[in-house]
C-alpha cells in the first residue's frame, strides 16, 4: 500500500490567525494547514464555510422551468383530490428521501388516503422503476408518481406508467440519459453546471428542494417548518458520501444541529422518537457526522440488505408513536448485527478468489459466486477496492432452477477506486448488461451468466488502455503529521473546523511516526440481545517520544495480533467516544517505521510450518517456546491463547537441517511465495535471503525460475510483493531456470564448506509475540 503526505505552500501568517479566532484553544495551525490545502484561503471563504449562518442558499427555482412543472403539476392534483406515491429506494439516501416527501408533500395530501409511498425490495427488486411496482400502484387508483433517488434512465418504465394513465415527476440525482425523459418534470442537479451549488445535492436534498418550492408556493398551507425535515437531509447527504459543497454542505450543517437538539429533549418530545432510539442503539448522540455515517447511516441500510423490504425504516424516521419507534430501531438494530457477519463472511470468500489472481495483470476485478449474499456485495466491494487499490465489481448468480427456460442472471455491486469512473467504464459494455446504473464511484448491475467472460476481459481491456501502462495500487493519503503530545481534546475542536466532512473533504488523517502499541486487546462486538457476532475491533494504547501518556484508540475490523510490536508510523483520525467519554484515535492503517529494519510481522509471515510434534520450555519464566511447529494456524492460535492466559510471550523455534538440499531449499522457495502471495503480504528481500540461507546471485536466479511457474514478483519501496497465477506456467523454460538456480546452490553450498570461518546456527527462532 503506497502512502501519501501532502505537502502545503507557506500559509500566511494572517490565515493562520484568522482561523485561531475560530479556534481559541488551539494554535490553529492544523487546521489551517488542513484548509488551505482544501482551497479555503481567504477569510471570506473561511467564514463562509465554517458559519452556515452566513451561506446564502440556493432557490429550489434554480431548477429552472423542470421545478415549475413539478409544482404546477402537484398543484393540479392536490385540487383534482388524485392519489399519489411517492417511489424511493431502499438505501439510506432513497430510505430519507421517502420520508421527506413523506413528511413534506404530507402537508399538502392526507397521509395513507391521497399520499402512499413504494420501496423495491432490494433482494428481489432492482434499483429504479419497475412494471411490477407500476401495475401496483395503478391498481391503487395513483395517477401520479414522484421518484426520489432514482428514475432519470427508467425510460421504458415511465412509457409504460404513461399508458397506464399515470403522470411521473422524477426527482433524481444520478446520471442523466442521453435525451430528457418523457416525464412530466425531471428535477436533477446534474442538468445543472458542475460549478453550481446545487450540483453535488444527493436524493434526499433534491426531494428536500421539491418540497422548498411547494412550500414558497403555497405557504399558507403548511402546518410544520420546513426546517423540520433538515434532519432527515443530514441523514441522507452524509450516508450517501457525496462531496459536502454548496448547499450539500449547508443542509448538513443545519442538518445536524437539528439532529443534536432533538435528540436532546426528552423522549416524548421528541419530534423523531425512532431517530432518537436508534441514537441510542449505537451510542451516538447526533451531533459529528460520523454518527450518521458510522451509526445511522449503516443501520438504515442493513435493513433491505438483510431483508430486502426496507419500507418500514420510513415509518421508524417518521412516525411519533415511541412504542412502535422503539421495536422498529431494535429491529433495525439486529438487522444491522447480521449484516456484519454476513459480509465478514463473504469477505472472506472473496479473499480465497483474489489469491487465486493475477492481481499484476488484472485492472478490474471481476468475481462471482452463486453463494454470495447479494445484499452485501457492495460493501464487500468497496473494502477489496480499497485493499487492492483497483475498481472492484462482485457478482451473485442465479440457480435458474426455478425457471430452467429463464435466462440466468448474475446481480450484483460495483466500487470504484483512485479516480476511475466507473459508471462510464461499465456504461460502455452497455451491450453485455441486462441492467445498469449509478454514478462514477458505485453503481449496480445485471448481466446473463454466459456473458461475464466477455466483460471481464473487455472491461479490464478498456481500463488498461485508457490507464496506459500504470499500475493502480492502494492508497491512503494523510493530511498532517502530528505525534502522540498533540492528541486530544484541543486537536479533536481545532479540526472539527472542517465539519461535516464527506467527500471533497474528507476527515483529516493524521500521520504519527515512530510510535507504538500497547495494551493492545479484541473481542468480538454483539447484538442487543447478547450474542456475539464475527466483527472484531481491537482496543489500544498508543505512545511515542513525546509524551510519557499514552493515547487511547480503537482499531474496527482487525486483530490486536496485526498490530507492529515495534516502533512503526500510523495514519489516523481523531475522535471522540460519547459512550465512553473519551478521545480516541480510529487507527486507518499502520506500517514498520520507514527508518527501522523491522523483522517481527514480516519475518513471521514466510515461515513454513511443518509436520513435527510440538513440545514447550519455559526461559527465564517469561516466554513460552513451541519446538518444532505446529501443522495449522489454527493450532498456533491455541498456543497464542495459551500464552495469553499465562502472561508469557511466545515465540517458535524450529531444527534446520545444517545440510539442507538444493532440492529442499527450492521447494521451500516456492512455498515461501506461495504462502506470501495467498496472504497478500509484502516481504524484504533480507528475509527471504536469511530464511533460505543463500546468497543475493542464487535468489536471483530463484526469482527467474519462479516468474516461469506463474509467479510476479513487483517492488514497493524496500519490499517486495508477490502475486500467482497458477495457470501460467512455462514448464520448459522453468525446468531450465529451475536447474540454473540449483546448479548456482551447489556452488554456494561447496564454497561454505570448504571457506566458511563463521560456523551456521542450527536454531532459528523467530520472536511472535502474538502475531497470530
Amino acid at each position: 500500500m503506497q502512502w501519501i503526505l501532502l505537502e502545503t505552500e507557506q500559509i500566511p501568517e494572517c490565515f493562520i490567525q484568522a482561523v485561531k479566532q475560530y479556534t481559541p484553544l488551539s494554535s490553529g495551525i492544523f487546521a489551517a494547514q488542513l484548509l488551505w490545502q482544501r482551497g479555503i484561503k481567504t477569510e471570506l471563504e473561511l467564514a463562509s464555510f465554517v458559519n452556515f449562518q452566513s451561506y446564502q442558499a440556493a432557490s429550489p427555482f434554480e431548477f429552472g422551468q423542470e421545478m415549475h412543472l413539478a409544482v404546477n403539476r402537484l398543484k393540479k392534483a392536490a385540487i383534482s383530490g388524485e392519489k399519489i406515491a411517492i417511489w424511493g429506494d431502499f438505501d439510506a439516501d432513497g430510505i430519507t428521501s421517502t420520508a421527506v416527501l413523506w413528511d413534506g408533500l404530507g402537508q399538502f395530501f392526507i397521509q395513507h388516503e391521497q399520499l402512499t409511498y413504494y420501496i423495491p425490495n432490494r433482494l428481489t427488486e432492482s434499483h429504479g422503476l419497475n412494471l411490477a411496482g407500476i401495475d401496483n400502484l395503478a391498481q391503487q387508483d395513483c395517477t401520479l408518481i414522484v421518484t426520489c433517488d432514482t428514475g432519470s434512465t427508467n425510460i421504458d418504465e415511465i412509457i409504460y406508467a404513461q399508458k397506464l394513465g399515470i403522470d411521473i415527476i422524477v426527482t433524481d440525482h444520478h446520471t442523466l440519459p442521453a435525451e430528457r425523459p418523457p416525464v412530466t418534470a425531471i428535477i436533477n442537479p446534474r442538468y445543472l453546471p458542475k460549478e453550481h451549488p446545487l450540483f453535488h445535492l444527493s436524493g434526499v436534498a433534491v426531494a428536500y428542494k421539491l418540497v422548498e418550492a411547494l412550500y414558497e408556493t403555497l405557504p399558507d398551507v403548511p402546518q410544520r417548518p420546513l426546517e423540520d425535515l433538515l434532519d432527515l437531509v443530514a441523514v441522507g447527504l452524509i450516508a450517501d458520501l457525496v462531496q459536502l459543497s454548496g448547499d450539500c454542505r449547508y443542509l448538513a450543517q443545519v442538518g445536524i444541529e437539528k439532529l443534536q437538539a432533538d435528540y436532546k429533549k426528552p423522549v416524548v418530545e421528541r419530534r423523531r422518537p425512532g431517530v432518537g432510539r436508534l441514537l441510542e442503539l449505537c451510542q451516538k448522540s447526533g451531533d459529528r457526522p460520523t454518527d450518521i455515517s458510522f451509526g445511522l447511516g449503516p443501520r438504515i441500510n442493513a435493513v433491505s440488505r438483510i431483508q430486502g423490504d426496507a419500507s418500514f425504516c420510513v415509518e421508524l424516521l417518521t412516525s411519533r408513536d415511541i412504542q412502535r419507534c422503539q421495536e422498529l430501531a431494535e429491529e433495525t438494530e439486529l438487522a444491522n448485527t447480521r449484516r456484519k457477519s454476513l459480509q465478514k463472511d463473504v469477505q472472506n470468500q472473496v479473499l480465497k478468489k483474489i489469491s487465486q489472481l493475477d492481481l499484476s495483470t488484472t485492472n478490474v476485478i471481476v468475481l462471482e459466486d452463486p453463494q454470495w449474499a447479494n445484499g452485501v456485495l457492495g460493501l464487500v466491494a468497496g473494502q477489496i477496492a480499497q485493499e487492492t487499490g483497483k475498481p472492484t465489481i462482485l457478482l451473485s448468480t442465479e440457480s435458474g432452477e426455478d425457471e430452467p427456460n429463464k435466462p440466468q442472471l448474475a446481480r450484483g455491486s460495483a466500487r470504484s477506486i483512485n479516480g476511475v469512473d466507473l459508471y462510464q467504464l461499465v456504461n460502455e459494455q452497455s451491450h453485455l448488461l441486462h441492467r445498469f446504473g449509478g454514478h462514477p464511484f458505485a453503481a449496480g448491475l445485471s448481466l446473463p451468466v454466459e456473458n461475464i467472460p466477455l466483460f471481464t476481459d473487455a472491461i479490464n481491456q478498456k481500463l488498461r488502455q485508457s490507464l496506459g501502462g500504470i499500475n493502480l495500487t492502494p492508497t491512503v493519503q494523510a493530511d498532517v503529521v502530528v505525534t502522540v503530545a498533540d492528541l486530544g481534546k484541543d486537536l479533536f475542536l481545532e479540526l472539527k473546523l472542517l465539519e461535516p466532512c464527506g467527500m471533497g473533504n474528507p476527515v483529516p488523517k493524521l500521520l504519527i511516526k515512530n510510535c507504538w502499541f500497547e495494551n493492545a486487546w479484541h473481542r468480538n462486538q454483539q447484538d442487543i440481545k447478547g450474542k456475539k457476532i464475527q466483527y472484531i475491533k481491537t482496543e489500544f494504547d498508543i505512545r511515542d517520544d513525546s509524551s510519557k501518556n499514552p493515547f487511547p484508540g480503537i482499531w474496527w475490523g482487525h486483530y490486536k495480533e496485526e498490530l507492529p510490536t515495534g516502533k512503526c508510523d500510523c495514519i489516523a483520525e481523531i475522535d471522540f467516544n460519547s459512550f465512553k467519554k473519551r478521545y480516541e484515535i480510529r487507527l486507518i492503517a499502520v506500517r514498520p517505521s520507514a527508518d527501522l529494519e523491522v523483522q517481527t510481522e514480516k519475518s513471521a509471515m514466510i515461515l513454513d510450518w511443518r509436520n513435527q510434534d510440538v513440545s514447550e520450555f519455559t526461559v527465564d519464566d517469561s516466554i513460552l517456546i513451541i519446538k518444532d511447529c505446529p501443522t495449522t494456524w489454527e493450532d498456533v492460535r491455541a498456543w497464542l491463547r495459551k500464552s495469553v492466559y499465562k502472561q508469557q510471550k511466545l515465540a517458535l523455534a524450529w531444527a534446520k537441517p545444517e545440510n539442507q538440499t538444493p532440492q529442499e531449499i527450492w521447494l521451500t522457495l516456492v512455498g515461501v511465495a506461495k504462502f506470501i502471495s495467498r496472504k497478500n503480504q509484502l516481504v524484504t528481500r533480507v528475509q527471504i535471503l536469511e530464511k533460505l540461507g543463500i546468497s543475493d546471485p542464487s535468489l536471483y536466479l530463484g526469482f527467474q525460475a519462479l516468474k516461469y511457474l506463474g509467479f510476479t514478483i513487483e517492488r514497493q519501496d524496500r519490499y517486495l510483493q508477490i502475486t500467482w497465477n497458477e495457470f501460467i506456467n512455462d514448464t520448459t523454460k522453468a525446468e531450465n531456470a529451475v536447474n540454473q538456480f540449483l546448479a548456482a546452490l551447489q556452488e554456494e553450498q561447496f564454497q561454505k564448506k570448504y571457506f566458511a570461518t563463521v560456523p551456521i546456527s542450527t536454531i532459528q527462532a523467530i520472536a511472535f509475540n502474538g502475531l497470530l
